[in-house]
């Protein structure tokens, strides 16, 4: 039962050959046997998990209306506020600290009828130190970062759905050398109100599942304005999953796009993206980024280490002793920054997303590699080279678990939309996700 998607789990609660609590036991059984050796939670608590599959399934027997998440449970990356849970933001500086109110992802998720299944561990302030946290399909390599621990967890089969956060590339490119489906969505469709804020500009919530149809249910669930956050847009929910599920997907037009730095990428991963080349034929036409989006690269760094330093001044000030080189570097770096570069590094996003319309007139979707190739070993989370520019245009991205590399890793790659068209992409990465799943299929057969 651990091996199915969300959406199949939910419609066996509505025929009735399931509960919550058997889904809760499942995962708790999955979470028992593989966590010793992952560590992909920082807080887990099976009675808390098993106190509200069971207040769920009164709810059904009562005929109570039962929310789109009813009985699914969901892992939190430990940057996102929990009511009485730890949330400890991956430093020990935060140990020990436990919020008295939900994010507000939380109380839609909780208000949707999800199971709150667990924290899951993050690289140290959702910045570059590795967590102890290990790949599900080769203990030597890295699970990536930062939401190194929802990737696994989702991986191993111990959760069917996590959420996660991108500043650079921390969704994106743990999904892709974990293996998982995952979604990064537009800039500004789901509220941070409640989560530790690196980067204002950049932070993106994201969820990481095992099928298009699950991030399109999740994304649904968590979208929708909230005016605390200061950086969302007053604009309406794009009904994802309708779009993804229910309307008959045309067949798409893809641009595939070799990022900046593509000479970086991995012999295995140039060669599977020929491989896809080959295999979408006339429906996809292979071209360039302008020199724009080499030198956003820079620009996005400039935005982050700008603001982090700001939003992490108290850490500085009171506990630069205990910060690692990654973070406290970082941070200096920030701090040392002119007014000049970080406003006029603000102005890549319109920028940049004035270069994409030209492009996006002629594709659903741009196609580009997830990762430079499979996950590299454990010392480090990963280059986010070609991820970077894609969270500062704000545009959605999925990545698709599509190939392994010669050492058995998966390497995926990124579905990229315009800003603000998360419904749509999410209906062309499932028509994709499907055509190439049925092409390996039948490749098997043969």
């Amino acid at each position: 039962m651990t091996e199915t998607t969300a959406l199949s789990l939910i419609d066996r609660q509505k025929k009735g050959e399931l509960s919550a609590i058997e889904i809760a036991e499942a995962y708790i059984g999955q979470v028992e046997a593989k966590e010793p050796s992952i560590n992909a939670f920082s807080w887990f608590d099976a009675n808390y998990v098993r106190d509200q599959a069971k207040q769920l399934d009164q709810y059904r027997l009562r005929g109570m209306p039962l929310g789109p998440l009813h009985g699914i449970p969901v892992a939190l990356k430990d940057i996102i506020d929990t009511k009485a849970i730890p949330t400890e933001n991956g430093t020990q500086i935060d140990s020990g600290r436990v919020p008295t109110k939900d994010a507000v992802i939380v109380d839609r998720l909780r208000s949707a009828g999800a199971i709150i299944f667990g924290k899951t561990r993050t690289t140290e302030l959702a910045f570059l130190e590795p967590c102890e946290t290990i790949n599900p399909i080769n203990s030597d390599r890295t699970p990536g970062g930062s939401s190194s621990g929802s990737a696994a967890a989702v991986a191993a089969g111990m959760v069917p759905i996590a959420i996660g956060t991108q500043t650079g590339g921390s969704v994106i490119r743990p999904a892709s050398f974990c293996g998982v489906h995952a979604v990064k969505p537009s800039f500004g469709l789901i509220p941070r109100t409640g989560v530790l804020l690196q980067s204002p500009t950049l932070d993106t919530l994201g969820v990481f599942a095992g099928s298009v149809g699950d991030l399109a249910l999740v994304t649904d669930v968590l979208a929708g304005y909230d005016d605390r956050d200061k950086q969302m847009e007053q604009t309406p929910k794009p009904q994802t999953l309708e779009v993804c599920l229910n309307r008959v997907p045309v067949t798409p037009t893809f641009a595939l796009v070799e990022p900046p730095h593509f000479d970086k990428a991995s012999v295995d991963m140039r060669s599977a993206f020929e491989e896809l080349s080959e295999f979408l034929g006339e429906q996809a036409f292979i071209t360039a980024l302008p020199n724009a989006f080499e030198e956003a690269i820079r620009g996005r760094e400039v935005i982050n280490f700008a603001e982090m330093a700001k939003c992490y001044y108290r850490y500085r000030r009171d506990h630069s002793d205990q910060l690692s080189e990654h973070v406290l570097s970082a941070i200096k770096e920030g701090e040392a920054l002119s007014a000049r570069d970080y406003i006029s590094s603000l102005d890549w996003r319109d920028i940049l997303n004035a270069a994409l319309e030209e492009l996006f007139e002629r594709c659903d979707a741009l196609i580009i590699p997830s990762a430079l190739g499979g996950a590299p070993s454990r010392e480090t989370t990963g280059d986010a080279v070609f991820n970077g520019i894609w969270t500062l245009a704000g545009t959605p991205v999925v990545n698709i678990p599509v190939f392994e590399d010669s050492d058995g890793m998966p390497m995926g790659i990124q579905i990229i939309g315009p800003k603000g068209d998360d419904a749509r992409l999410l209906r062309t990465a499932r028509w994709l996700s499907e055509s190439l799943s049925q092409a390996m299929n039948n490749q098997e057969v043969a």
